[in-house]
């Protein structure tokens, strides 16, 4: 009697797993990757990306999928950027990047933190290019171009003339690492990630149309341009860095991956 009501209950029991909170999915027969990516809440080009999969995105009865989803922390007193890190098994900087945190990365006790999620990348079929390919992010007017000082002051990055409502576009492919609406100075702003410590940002956004862990192409639309942070005029301010060194986006734009 009893095995036979465990039975009759299990197809209960399987139902009340809760497809917008899993981290793993085994495929069924029949699912595609967006009818999953659609129950789950996470785009299926960032299932794709976690799981290695290429266009277009076929997957088979009784694969083992992982689903990746972000996490937040509440710092508590005491607490320190290392013992997040290694609660979470996520490198302190890939935290930094996602909060916007700057050298030399202070946290505060009741301070919100956005924990990305981070899985063993898979194997890619051939091996990423030292450099991205990049390209102007906007076509409007340079209205202050990238002046550093060797002293580290100066500026870092190119200010484009825009009109609100302008599209602003991804300068390389890459995944969304920060989507944030109250950066200092900048305000809106979304930092893409395109691998071998390359990133790229993108500051006084009117709209921000990603969100992090999403992957983008490039010359896809990223956000709407605006003046939104201390911006006194519509401007988009655009930065590229490799590591931690700030770099003249002019000396990149249009030169061949690996160059």
């Amino acid at each position: 009697m009893k095995r036979r009501a465990l039975i009759a209950a299990l197809p209960f029991l399987l139902a009340a797993t809760d497809p917008a909170s899993e981290t793993e999915h085994v495929v069924a027969a029949g699912e595609t990757l967006n009818g999953i990516a659609n129950r789950a809440g996470v785009p299926a080009a960032v299932i794709a990306a976690a799981n290695g999969l290429a266009e277009p995105y076929i997957v088979r009865e009784g694969q083992k999928l992982v689903i990746p989803r972000q996490r937040t922390h509440v710092v508590k007193p005491g607490e320190t950027g290392f013992a997040i890190a290694v609660r979470y098994g996520v490198a302190f900087d890939t935290i930094a990047v996602a909060n916007g945190l700057e050298p030399p990365y202070r946290i505060r006790p009741g301070q919100r933190l956005i924990i990305p999620a981070v899985i063993s990348a898979p194997v890619p079929a051939r091996p990423a290019p030292a450099r991205p390919y990049f390209r102007p992010p906007h076509d409007g007017e340079v209205r202050l171009g990238f002046a550093l000082r060797p002293d580290g002051g100066g500026h870092d990055g190119i200010d484009y003339a825009v009109r609100p409502g302008d599209m602003v576009r991804a300068a390389a492919s890459g995944t969304v690492a920060v989507a944030r609406e109250d950066a200092p100075r900048f305000g809106r702003l979304v930092v893409i990630d395109h691998g071998n410590g390359w990133r790229s940002a993108y500051g006084h956004l009117g709209r921000i149309t990603v969100k992090p862990g999403d992957v983008v192409k490039s010359g896809e639309r990223v956000g709407i341009a605006g003046s939104s942070g201390d911006a006194e005029a519509p401007e988009l301010h655009f930065e590229i860095r490799r590591g931690d060194a700030k770099v003249d986006p002019q000396d990149h734009f249009g030169r061949k991956p690996g160059s």
